[in-house]
């Protein structure tokens, strides 16, 4: 579990490697990353001020990066529509809550990782899904990002570790809750752990 935290950290530093066919998805995603990579080479900091400023710029380069709403509607897939607009509006927010909690201290302990890019390959006609390999030094891993074109502007709604997907991961874990549960059982539950932090 903690090797796929890690590995799912280093994986949100998207782009950093070369890659062969660079489109404009690719572009997009990269512009971000670089934004992402240029508050983590700053030089260590002591305190933690200095450590939630960091924190802070990460995760508002994320809410530019990823379509969370997109990210939370996948998620929860069917259950989607028992979620009333109020509560849909809470899950995203607690689920980015959550994501942002359990990979920013991994995000920020980045190491110099290589990242190799292979292709972009079109999965519709407004999605796109960059094909990469995380390079370490005992591991390769395949990391593959699908991003989504809404009104012009690239972004993130899925993170494919090893064959499987951030949505994949979380919507099995949801889907137990809500299975014999109302939404504000979900959400309630995503409430006790966000505000844990």
């Amino acid at each position: 579990m903690r090797r796929k935290a890690v590995i799912m950290a280093i994986s949100i530093l998207v782009l950093l490697g070369g890659t062969c066919f660079a489109g404009p998805a690719l572009e997009s995603v990269k512009s971000d990353v670089d934004a992402v990579l240029k508050v983590l080479k700053y030089p260590a900091h002591k305190g933690e001020a200095e450590k939630k400023a960091k924190e802070d710029q990460i995760r508002k380069i994320s809410m530019k990066m990823f379509d969370f709403a997109e990210l939370s509607k996948r998620t929860l897939g069917v259950h989607w529509n028992k979620f009333s607009g109020p509560q849909r509006q809470e899950f995203v927010d607690l689920y980015k809550g959550l994501l942002e909690d359990a990979y920013i201290d991994k995000i920020t302990s980045y190491t110099d990782e290589r990242i190799d890019y292979t292709k972009e390959v079109q999965l519709s006609d407004n999605a796109f899904e960059v094909q990469s390999t995380i390079v370490t030094k005992s591991a390769e891993i395949p990391v593959f990002y699908r991003v989504l074109n809404k009104d012009g502007q690239w972004r993130v709604y899925d993170v494919v570790i090893e064959g499987v997907s951030l949505i994949s991961n979380y919507r099995s874990q949801f889907r137990e809750i809500l299975a014999n549960n109302p939404p504000e059982s979900l959400l309630d539950t995503l409430r006790k752990k966000v505000r844990k932090k």
